[in-house]
């Protein structure tokens, strides 16, 4: 069991190190993150009281400043700093690459329209009356997609590596508004005096080279 949790822990560090040192260069990024844990974590407070308006506030806020981060301000040349092709990243990712991404906002743009055109999603909603039971009966339909997105990525990293590889996946996605907080809480400020790029190098937790 003590080995269980410290191979755990460190294939966590490794995970978290990798997707920082891989995908978060821009210091724009970096500040929609900030912006994007901070809202994740308001919904995770809401999802107790109201899971729909939770659900909308994390898709309609969290993930489209987290997503907008990635898809427009991250760099996608080579990387110098680790001596990384773009696509040799993309293909070692072990969660949503861009592509599985964009598979992934498409079917959440998409959804609104197919309870328009199918009010009840096939019998699942009763018929809303106004605009508001409309948008919670969106907000429900997210928040199955965001679980649903979640498990089969996990699942899938169980084929693809082992169990222990798709449950730290697991608990990095849901741990990386707190974490997110503590690494890019800096990163406005770093944004206002100019500076772009974070000019990496460091392991942010133990502040050294990875």
């Amino acid at each position: 069991m003590r080995h269980f949790f410290e191979t755990f822990f460190a294939t966590l560090k490794e995970q978290r190190w990798d997707d920082h040192r891989y995908y978060h260069h821009s210091r724009i990024n970096q500040s929609l993150h900030l912006l994007s844990a901070l809202s994740f974590i308001a919904a995770y407070g809401l999802m107790f009281s109201d899971p729909a308006m939770a659900a909308l506030l994390a898709w309609l806020v969290s993930m489209v400043t987290r997503q907008s981060g990635h898809f427009f301000f991250e760099p996608k040349g080579y990387d110098e700093v680790n001596q990384a092709t773009h696509e040799h990243k993309e293909e070692i990712k072990v969660g949503y690459n861009l592509r599985r991404k964009v598979v992934l906002m498409a079917i959440w743009a998409l959804s609104p329209a197919v309870l328009y055109f199918n009010p009840t999603l096939f019998g699942i909603f009763e018929m809303h009356q106004n605009n508001e039971e409309f948008m919670r009966h969106v907000g429900l339909i997210w928040l199955y997609l965001g679980f649903g997105g979640l498990l089969f990525r996990t699942f899938h990293l169980f084929y693809l590596f082992d169990v222990q590889t798709g449950v730290v996946w697991a608990t990095k996605i849901i741990t990386d508004p707190f974490h997110d907080v503590k690494l890019y809480y800096k990163a406005p400020f770093y944004l206002l005096r100019g500076q772009l790029i974070d000019p990496m190098g460091l392991d942010p937790e133990n502040h050294k080279h990875a």
